[in-house]
């Protein structure tokens, strides 16, 4: 029989440098083996220069995260029920013959689905771009009038 091994957790906490009395949880990884003896995996706390980890970095990124999320999420409601009220203000417009189909069943039966993948291609491709400028500012530096 091999040796199985197991994770527990521990959490500690550090103190914020810079902030008294606000501190960070971490979680430190124990690794028991079959036999009974444990190793325990010391997480070691951020630098004090390491501004991609760091508070303000983390909530400013998220901010624009959420901007993005919230357009998106606004053009998703858009498509989702601007059908329906397409089809009650103008009936007979949606009720055109395109290709064989009403314009109400081409867009929700055929242009539906492409337009949520064109949305969730946009979130996706502008949230890496979001991540990507945030550590480009960062490894570039405070500019000039910046405060």
């Amino acid at each position: 029989m091999g040796l199985v091994r197991l994770e527990a957790s521990t959490i500690r906490t550090i103190p914020v440098c810079g902030e008294p009395g606000r501190s960070k949880i971490l979680i430190a990884r124990k690794r028991v083996s079959a036999l009974g003896v444990a190793r325990m995996a010391d997480p070691t706390p951020p630098r004090h220069d390491d501004v991609v980890h760091s508070e303000a970095f983390l909530r400013t990124l998220m901010q624009r995260q959420l901007k993005l999320s919230i357009m998106c999420a606004a053009a998703f409601v858009v498509v989702l029920f601007g059908l329906p009220v397409a089809n009650y203000y103008a009936p007979k417009f949606m009720a055109t013959r395109i290709a064989g189909f009403t314009l109400s069943w081409l867009l929700l039966g055929v242009l539906f689905f492409p337009a949520v993948w064109a949305i969730s291609w946009y979130f996706i491709r502008r949230s890496i771009w979001l991540e990507d400028d945030e550590v480009r500012q960062v490894k570039d530096g405070p500019k000039e009038g910046k405060p």
